[in-house]
């Protein structure tokens, strides 16, 4: 077993959570669940295949991992971010077996490559692979940043290197399932495209680089992309994905991903923007209270939130 800790956050991942912790086992045997009270056998199954569990209120993903990190039972070295519908490959359990402890000092996070299946198809155009994204780092040297969209792991000190295998993101439930899903996740990405603008809550994100890291370059592109006209960006970024990216090598399935990921999902993010200004104006005051009475969304920074009680299972 490696010196390494996997934190995984689930609600009602009864679908997935023991490909992925089997997948893990391959290398480590610590593995810290956050779960937000599921209702289905989430829990009992990841309990049974060895991890520790604790549930607690959900608020944002960020606030939720930053949770995880702080009150993991386990004192390892390194951590890693795991979601519940992914999974190591073989290969990169062996890298992080073979590699991990070698290590140098400075060297405080690792990179690895997302590989995204949709509909059981590899999706390795239109820009989406490889996608690197920091999944390891060193104990107290990391942290998830807060936003509410898009959330990345930003490392305090010390340099990044890079893996060469994959973890794999292969979500098993269905269409429908996905769409509703990402409903959800639209008004998200609205808070996140407002708080360019207005900055609800002034905390640590990831510098915005176009020479930087993936993530700091996703993140110079967002802030880009949010000052461009409603309802243009989207068919802009999906002829770009799909056209200058060569998304159509991907096939029919991946036609069905790049335009419900990239215009279908786009594009209900500007309505529901247009929604916003139409109904609360652009007085950020009036914007922190229409989420607030019309979707439950608290814009303010976490110390001002309030959460519930922590029920350790």
């Amino acid at each position: 077993m490696t010196d390494v800790s996997v934190i995984i956050l689930t609600h009602n991942e009864e679908k997935h959570i023991a490909r992925c912790l089997q997948s893990l086992h391959r290398f480590t045997d610590k593995v810290f669940i956050v779960d937000s009270f599921s209702s289905d056998q989430t829990v009992a199954i990841a309990r049974s295949l060895g991890a520790q569990v604790v549930q607690n209120p959900w608020v944002t993903y960020a606030t939720q991992f930053n949770f995880g990190i702080e009150h993991t039972p386990f004192q390892t070295q390194w951590l890693m971010r795991m979601d519940a519908d992914e999974y190591v490959t073989p290969e990169l359990a062996d890298e992080i077996r073979q590699r991990l402890t070698t290590l140098p000092a400075d060297i405080s996070g690792v990179y690895v490559k997302r590989r995204v299946v949709f509909m059981d198809k590899w999706i390795r155009h239109g820009g989406y692979y490889p996608t690197w994204l920091l999944r390891l780092w060193r104990r107290g040297q990391g942290l998830c940043e807060q936003t509410w969209m898009d959330e990345h792991i930003k490392l305090t000190t010390g340099q990044p290197i890079q893996f060469a295998s994959d973890i794999v993101d292969h979500n098993l439930n269905n269409l429908t399932w996905w769409t509703q899903k990402h409903n959800l996740y639209a008004i998200r990405e609205v808070i996140d495209l407002l708080n360019i603008r207005y900055n609800f809550d002034e905390t640590i994100r990831v510098d915005p680089r176009l020479f930087g890291t993936q993530e700091q370059r996703k993140r110079y592109l967002k802030v880009q992309y949010a000052s461009l006209p409603l309802f243009t960006r989207p068919i802009l970024y999906f002829v770009y994905r799909y056209l200058i990216r060569l998304g159509f090598l991907d096939g029919r399935k991946g036609f069905v991903w790049h335009f419900l990921q990239g215009l279908w999902y786009r594009f209900l993010v500007d309505a529901k923007l247009l929604e916003v200004y139409l109904r609360a104006g652009r007085d950020k005051a009036a914007i922190v209270t229409f989420f607030k009475e019309e979707y439950g969304k608290d814009l303010l920074p976490d110390d001002q939130r309030k959460n519930g009680p922590v029920a350790v299972q």
